[in-house]
């Protein structure tokens, strides 16, 4: 699986303040839009952006929401169509979580990865009825339009030094990947019911970093994604009730967009020099915007963050330890290779 390399401060030394102000932006577009889901305004965009490296590819900018936009229509479609047939639908989920990661283990590309994203979310809430999967359905789509807008202003605003365009360098995984991708399939499979059954369909958000674990093809990339998220949880979190807090004392929303973009400045610096892999730091600003987002809207502030701690950690974990185990059991890699983030960027614990 692809992991985008940390930052290059060298080409690109306004990427903290260019990530700071796409998060200050993507929470400005909420009180616009008025969206039923704050939280994917909030950080699906940020997501997007801050994926990019190097000098602004437009291609990257634009086909990102594009292809969002298809799969979120694609897919509500086919759960409206099978929701009836309870077994036809849990099969043909089956096969779609199959079909994208052995996409992410023949090429290693982040396209699987983002089919799993829309796939999970719009086939839990289809368990919830028609309307909130076209809930999550228009929620979907507005955030990909705001970060299709977004995207190139931040970049107009604040360029990258280097003309360069960054190109992917995925690389494939050996071994028997028709065993792997049936294992990652059936455990995502067992957690989308558990997902199903435990969260709200505003928190599902949250359950994400759960799912995203399991698309790294040994044990212990596996391991480290799951730590990776966990970590980033705690951060983002505590960053989150930091603003809360700071947001008490002064409820305007120019004090508000103000501790965002502080936020994402701090964490866009961590992720140019801090000692976890930059992933981490940008997972962390996904979270703080997704909770902040949702304890100004609908949801109580510490319930969210229990939550989404308590729930990273077991689904995060029960994941990990379900690939692992069997993983092991098939040895269908034959290699236990570490996770792509430490060959250039190293880990701390």
């Amino acid at each position: 699986m692809y992991v985008t390399p940390r930052p290059n401060v060298v080409e690109d030394p306004l990427y903290a303040v260019r990530l700071g102000l796409t998060g200050a932006l993507a929470y400005a577009a909420i009180p616009i839009l008025n969206p039923a889901l704050p939280p994917i305004i909030a950080a699906l965009p940020v997501g997007l952006i801050a994926a990019q490296r190097a000098a602004f590819n437009p291609v990257k900018m634009i086909a990102a929401p594009i292809v969002m936009i298809v799969l979120v229509y694609v897919m509500t479609w086919l759960v409206e169509q099978l929701r009836p047939m309870p077994a036809v639908y849990v099969g043909a989920m089956w096969l779609t979580y199959f079909a994208a990661f052995r996409m992410i283990l023949k090429t290693g590309a982040p396209l699987g990865m983002l089919i799993i994203i829309v796939a999970v979310l719009m086939s839990v809430m289809g368990m919830h009825g028609t309307a909130t999967v076209e809930t999550m359905r228009d929620g979907f789509i507005q955030a990909a339009l705001v970060a299709a807008v977004i995207g190139p202003l931040v970049y107009l605003i604040l360029p990258a030094r280097t003309s360069r365009k960054h190109v992917d360098a995925p690389v494939p995984s050996p071994g028997n990947i028709e065993t792997g991708a049936a294992i990652r399939a059936t455990v995502l499979l067992g957690l989308s019911f558990w997902l199903y059954s435990v969260m709200q369909p505003s928190d599902m958000m949250m359950a994400m970093i759960a799912a995203m674990v399991i698309v790294f093809p040994t044990r212990t990339a596996v391991w480290s994604e799951a730590g990776q998220r966990v970590r980033a949880t705690l951060y983002g979190t505590g960053i989150a009730l930091g603003i809360l807090a700071l947001f008490t004392l002064s409820q305007h929303l120019m004090i508000l967009l103000g501790l965002i973009f502080l936020a994402g400045l701090y964490l866009g610096g961590r992720m140019l020099y801090g000692r976890q892999p930059s992933m981490v730091y940008q997972y962390a600003f996904s979270v703080t915007l997704s909770l902040v987002a949702g304890a100004l809207s609908t949801q109580d502030a510490a319930y969210a963050s229990f939550t989404r701690i308590v729930l990273t950690a077991l689904g995060a974990g029960a994941a990990a330890f379900a690939v692992a185990l069997l993983d092991q059991a098939t040895n269908w890699r034959g290699s236990d290779a570490p996770h792509p983030a430490l060959a250039t960027e190293g880990e701390t614990p």
